[in-house]
């Protein structure tokens, strides 16, 4: 397992929480309320059924269920071994059709399996890990040319910092306190730059918002707190 790209205090605080993944009113009740908009998203862009898929840090495995329910044969792949348990266990109990997941590094499946997906998502992960371009060449990498890479993290901004770590975390306690380090945050133009040097071309990106007073969440136009991008990686020869 390639341990490099690890924060130990970041594994700890996930493995701690891995038995509250697939309770929808938990601490992980916001992945579970935007799941079907970022699903929805992906598969407009790039049609899950039929694919090879991988999922980078995939946790308790919600967005890889969910893919494999819109027909993708599905890896999902963490450090975290206690949120990889409830993930095989939970398709285990489910009877999820066409999923797999595996302990290892983003970087080492890399080496492993070059070029042998169609699609690759890496959501809320990349503003938890020492080096985020790391991963984005990892997903770069794993994906077949003319595949298609999702991120989805937050930005960095004051507005950001407002809404995403002071609202969400101490306020209105969406999540828990300590989930976000404001520092380790993304700007939409840093993302694009990592996925650039590794060769992707991004072509789409779409707003993340929280109405705190209906408790829903909408993609919009705004990316300036949470925002999804979608690159491709060019056919050979283009």
């Amino acid at each position: 397992m390639n341990a490099v790209n690890v924060d130990q205090a970041e594994l700890t605080k996930f493995s701690s929480l891995a038995h509250r993944w697939w309770d929808v009113e938990g601490e992980f009740a916001p992945l579970h309320a935007i799941n079907p908009l970022r699903l929805d998203w992906i598969d407009g862009i790039a049609p899950l059924s039929g694919r090879r898929v991988l999922d980078v840090g995939c946790g308790g495995g919600i967005l890889a269920d969910a893919m494999a329910r819109k027909g993708a044969d599905v890896l999902g792949i963490d450090l975290a071994e206690k949120s990889l348990m409830v993930a095989q266990l939970h398709a285990l109990e489910a009877e999820t059709p066409r999923i797999a997941y595996r302990q290892v590094a983003a970087e080492a499946l890399a080496d492993e399996m070059p070029g042998q997906f169609d699609v690759a998502t890496c959501m809320e992960m990349l503003e938890h890990v020492p080096d985020p371009a790391s991963i984005v060449r990892a997903c770069a990498q794993l994906v077949r040319p003319g595949g298609w890479v999702f991120f989805s993290t937050i930005n960095r901004n004051p507005k950001s910092f407002l809404l995403a770590i002071v609202g969400a975390e101490y306020l209105l306690g969406l999540v828990p306190r300590g989930t976000h380090e404001y520092a380790r945050l993304l700007r939409p133009s840093e993302l694009s730059q990592y996925g650039r040097d590794a060769g992707l071309d991004a072509q789409h990106s779409r707003g993340l918002e929280y109405n705190p007073l209906t408790g829903r969440y909408r993609l919009s136009g705004d990316t300036s707190v949470n925002y999804l991008l979608a690159a491709r990686r060019p056919l050979a020869g283009t």
